[in-house]
C-alpha cells in the first residue's frame, strides 16, 4: 500500500465522527422534553386519584325530593294545619266562656251594688223617706203553660220605722188585641170571679209573688200594681211591659209614681 493511500485511510472516520456529532444535540432536547411529558402525566395522574380535579358535589338541598318524600311532608303540614285549627277553636271557646262567666259576674256585682244601695236608701239615716211603695215588678213566663205568668213584687216603706204596713196586691193589666185596647183586671187575670188580693205585711220591705194569667192573642203593655192596705189610702204603680219583662227591674224614672188610687 502506498504512502499516498496510508494518509488517506482516516479521512472517511473523521467524517463520520462529524455526522455522529449533530445527533447528540436533538437526542437530548428530545429527553428532556420526553421527561416532562411523563412528570405532567404522573402529576395528573396523582391530582385525578386524590380527587383534587374531580367536581365538587352537588348540595343536599339541590337534589328533588322524591314523591314519597312530598308525600310525607303533606302529611306533617296537613296534621300542623289540623293542630293548630283544633287549638284555635279550643282557644275561641275558652275565650268566649270566658267573656260569659266575666258577664254573669258583672251582673251580679251590678245586682249586689243595687241591692245596697236600695238597702241604704231604705235603712240608712240619710235615705230618703217614703211611704209604701212598689220597688220592683219582675214578670216571668211559666214553662209549659204559655199563657201563665208569675210576678214577684218587692214593696218597701221607711216613712213610718217600725210601724207594720198590711194589705193586699192585685194587677191589672193593659193591652192590645186585634187592634184594640183591653184592660184585664185582677179577676180576669186570676181567672176567678171574686179572686182575692195577695195579702202582704212588713215593717220595711216585702217580696210578694203570684201567678196570672195573659189570654192568648193579647199583646201586653202596661202592668199596675195595686196596693190595698189595711187603713189608708190605696197606692197604684205602672209598668211598661218591657221593663216587667226584663231579669231585675227597678221601678223606672219613666214609670208612673206610686200615687194613691183615684188620684
Amino acid at each position: 500500500m502506498s504512502e499516498e493511500t496510508r494518509q488517506s485511510r482516516p479521512a472517511p472516520a473523521a467524517s463520520a465522527a462529524g455526522a455522529a456529532h449533530p445527533s447528540h444535540r436533538w437526542r437530548l432536547p428530545a429527553m428532556a422534553l420526553l421527561a416532562a411529558a411523563l412528570g405532567f402525566g404522573a402529576w395528573g395522574l396523582w391530582r385525578s386519584f386524590n380527587g383534587q380535579d374531580a367536581p365538587p358535589p352537588a348540595p343536599a338541598s339541590a337534589a328533588a325530593p322524591t314523591p314519597r318524600q312530598m308525600q310525607a311532608e303533606l302529611e306533617q303540614l296537613r296534621q300542623r294545619v289540623a293542630t293548630l285549627g283544633r287549638s284555635d277553636a279550643i282557644s275561641r271557646q275558652a275565650n268566649r266562656d270566658l267573656q260569659s262567666a266575666l258577664a254573669e259576674r258583672d251582673e251580679e256585682i251590678s245586682g249586689l251594688r243595687a241591692d245596697v244601695a236600695f238597702y241604704e236608701r231604705l235603712v240608712g239615716a240619710t235615705g230618703q223617706r217614703r211611704g209604701l211603695t212598689v220597688h220592683t215588678l219582675k214578670m216571668q213566663p211559666q214553662d209549659g203553660a204559655p199563657s201563665a205568668w208569675h210576678f214577684t213584687t218587692t214593696l218597701t216603706q221607711n216613712l213610718n220605722r217600725g210601724a207594720v204596713s198590711a194589705g193586699r196586691l192585685s194587677l191589672a193589666l193593659e193591652g192590645t188585641r186585634n187592634g184594640k185596647l183591653e184592660k184585664l183586671a185582677w179577676t180576669d187575670l186570676r181567672q176567678q170571679a171574686d179572686a182575692p188580693g195577695v195579702g202582704y205585711s212588713f215593717k220595711y220591705f216585702q217580696q210578694v209573688e203570684g201567678d196570672v194569667f195573659v189570654p192568648a192573642g193579647l199583646t201586653p203593655v202596661r202592668v199596675t200594681v195595686r196596693l190595698t192596705p189595711q187603713s189608708g189610702a190605696a197606692v197604684e204603680q205602672s209598668f211598661t211591659w218591657a221593663d216587667a219583662t226584663r231579669d231585675a227591674v227597678a221601678a223606672p224614672a219613666s214609670a208612673e209614681a206610686a200615687r194613691p188610687a183615684g188620684g
